[in-house]
């Protein structure tokens, strides 16, 4: 079965480089109006697609995905330069219990995503 994780946004084309950076994934051929974005490696991952919407997000997304990057502050910095906005500091709260922490993002439209560091 095939997953796709939709993103509504007003700019397609404009988010693709922030999403290839925060995924590592590439962008493929896709309908006007949408960009596909698909894991680098060919590996089963879902497809990532940018869907392009009239009207600019309000309130905060119900659904959002978290990366677990290799080295999540070189990505955090990376994301920064290409328009994410922090959403507070790193969370701590689930260090002791879970051994991870995470920053909340928003990419440039302001949807969310977080970065997750294990420790």
């Amino acid at each position: 079965m095939r997953i796709s994780i939709v993103i509504d946004c007003l700019d397609p084309a404009a988010l693709i480089p922030f999403w290839e950076a925060a995924l590592d994934y590439r962008h493929v051929d896709s309908p006007p109006g949408y960009a596909a974005l698909v894991a680098r490696g060919g590996e089963a991952s879902p497809t990532l697609l940018l869907q392009q919407v009239p009207e600019h997000k309000v309130g905060k997304n119900r659904v959002h995905l978290d990366v677990h990057p290799p080295d999540p502050r070189e990505r955090v910095t990376r994301l920064e330069a290409l328009g994410a906005t922090r959403l507070g500091d790193w969370d701590e709260h689930l260090v002791e219990a879970a051994g991870v922490r995470w920053l909340v993002l928003q990419d440039p439209e302001g949807n969310e995503l977080c970065v997750v560091e294990h420790v």
